[in-house]
């Protein structure tokens, strides 16, 4: 028993003695740093919050509180970095994974809940930003309805923005370790408390700390997520040159049309498939390319649908939202079955081309072969000739504008045709 409690303090000596090494060195000359406010005692506020701007962060609330935090399962891997977090009995999440959110949000509550753990960490917004905006939370932190303490931190500079953006990790300490001297600020804010009924919805408990951590900053709330980053390095990977304009506010779209990221990245992949200019924009004869149509009064409407300011373009929040309207609607799916029951007439469960060739034929009647066999082949995804009915609909999923070249069999059924 003494033996375990000489290593405990060894330990823990040995942590505080890093932490002081990374802090000075580490941290890239941070010879000072300038706080406002103080921590809550624990029995207080049991969560923090804090924006995130660079991996500093971390590494001073490391020293200053010794937290259990909340990080992606990703870093587990990280050389050194793993050992250390698993240590400080790091909750991980894989945020695209239901059960491990809610296995997260459960250890939030039990460690939140007992006095026994150290106060739980959490950095909401999901990423690092550049500290100009507060981007969507992240509602694990809010989950539990336990009292909240925000945290801000900032950076001034003149010369180099410390942030950690689309900039590597090596680029960004050598950048900081050549300047004499780094600026950071760290505020504590006043506790954020549920209501006193403690049936507050997550939401309005995350605005609330939302609210008042942008207020301290002096910067705008944004509908931006996680998710708009992975568009963004996805965007980036193709050459794109106008980024911004694959920033959709992705907690916005999840809101209003029940998307997720997953599906986003595979609308994306479709719309760089049309071969977007150099700003992000596709014309009509791009938007042709991606789809498979060729010219015609059909495609004229659909891409019409899509340019809602008539600009002769479309950018990719257009697309997306255009796209994921379709899909959501509740009666696509019927539609799909009902369009493929329409041509399965020998009810075979699959299509050819020459049963494709007549289904399309009515909303597109002028398609050369080779036009037809280049639809098909989207559909075929197998390549074994046939669209099975799986096929058939998990094609119109990934591409729910083209519902649309089987309307003329919908047609008998007004029911579904006008509620799509």
């Amino acid at each position: 028993m003494m033996f375990v409690k000489c290593y405990v303090v060894v330990v823990a000596c040995g942590w505080g003695f890093f932490h002081r090494c990374l802090v000075s060195y580490s941290g890239c000359r941070y010879h000072w740093i300038k706080r406002k406010g103080r921590p809550a005692p624990r029995e207080v506020a049991p969560i923090l919050v804090s924006n995130h701007v660079s991996y500093i962060d971390p590494i001073f609330y490391f020293y200053e509180l010794f937290p259990t935090i909340v990080a992606s399962e990703s870093h587990d891997s990280m050389p050194f970095v793993g050992t250390i977090i698993r240590a400080m009995q790091v909750i991980y999440v894989n945020r695209f994974s239901p059960s491990s959110r809610k296995h997260a949000v459960n250890e939030i509550k039990r460690k939140g809940g007992c006095d026994r753990f150290p106060r739980v960490l959490l950095f909401p917004e999901g990423t690092t930003t550049n500290g100009r905006a507060i981007i969507s939370f992240q509602l694990g932190a809010f989950i539990p309805g336990y009292p909240i303490q925000p945290v801000v931190v900032r950076y001034p500079h003149v010369h180099f923005d410390q942030s950690w953006g689309l900039i590597s990790l090596g680029k960004l300490m050598f950048r900081m370790f050549t300047q004499f001297h780094n600026f950071m600020e760290v505020e504590y804010l006043p506790v954020v408390y549920p209501q006193e009924n403690h049936k507050e919805h997550a939401i309005r408990f995350a605005e609330k700390t939302s609210h008042a951590m942008a207020s301290a900053l002096n910067v705008v709330q944004t509908g931006h997520s996680y998710g708009d980053l992975l568009l963004l390095m996805k965007a980036s990977q193709s050459n794109q040159k106008n980024l911004s304009n694959y920033l959709v506010e992705m907690a916005q779209v999840e809101s209003v049309f029940h998307i997720n990221t997953l599906e986003a990245m595979e609308f994306l992949e479709k719309f760089l498939s049309m071969s977007p200019d150099p700003s992000g924009r596709v014309h009509f004869n791009g938007f042709l390319k991606g789809v498979k149509l060729r010219p015609c009064t059909l495609s004229k409407k659909v891409f019409e649908f899509i340019d809602l300011e008539n600009n002769g373009y479309i950018v990719f929040k257009q697309f997306l939202c255009a796209s994921a309207h379709v899909m959501k609607l509740p009666l696509f799916r019927q539609a799909c079955e009902l369009a493929f029951t329409e041509c399965d007439t020998c009810r075979s469960n699959s299509m050819s081309l020459q049963d494709f060739r007549e289904l399309t034929r009515p909303a597109i009647p002028d398609m050369t072969d080779e036009e037809m066999s280049e639809l098909f082949n989207l559909f075929d995804a197998d390549d074994d000739g046939k669209v099975s009915k799986d096929d058939f609909i998990l094609c119109l999923r990934k591409n729910p504008l083209l519902i649309s070249i089987f309307s003329p069999c919908l047609i008998p059924n007004k029911d579904i045709l006008e509620r799509l």
